[in-house]
């Protein structure tokens, strides 16, 4: 397996981030959040999120993920829709993914914290890289899936994101 080059996403990744969000289901992703999945998807383009996609040579597409501001707080950027094909986890491209976004998260003034949803499956993932849970809700995406909402002052901030 090569190194894992990351770029930013285009629209003929489409089907391809789709296929890594089928093969995470159930576990990861419920059925129900895939319309929500293909809009966001459908959305990219018009510059409010960042999204990146990680390939392998030989491989094709691996993963995926994205950032934005929240829409209540500028601020506060919201990681979203992160993923890995389902073959290829606990090998370092959803780790190098994430840090990849918070690394231009932390480097962006205008953030002071990063929050996500996520569930019980990769809470621990997010706990090792500074995020705090801060809600929870038991079957909250759906049965079997728990909210997880987590938060991450930026790097060098103080708890309440305060640098």
């Amino acid at each position: 397996m090569s190194a894992p080059g990351l770029r930013r996403y285009r629209v003929e990744d489409r089907a391809a981030c789709l296929a890594l969000f089928d093969g995470n289901m159930p576990e990861y992703f419920a059925a129900v959040e895939r319309d929500e999945f293909i809009e966001t998807l459908d959305e990219i383009d018009d510059g409010i999120a960042v999204y990146w996609v990680i390939e392998l040579e030989g491989e094709g597409i691996v993963a995926c993920g994205g950032y934005a501001a929240t829409d209540e707080d500028a601020s506060i950027a919201v990681l979203f829709w992160g993923m890995v094909r389902r073959d290829l986890h606990r090998r370092g491209i959803g780790e190098r993914l994430l840090l990849e976004r918070l690394r231009r998260i932390d480097a962006d003034p205008a953030f002071a914290a990063t929050v996500l949803e996520t569930t019980q499956h990769s809470r621990a993932f997010y706990a090792r890289h500074g995020f705090q849970a801060v809600r929870e809700q038991r079957n909250g995406i759906a049965l079997g899936l728990d909210l997880i909402d987590m938060r991450r002052p930026r790097a060098g901030a103080g708890p309440n994101g305060a640098g």
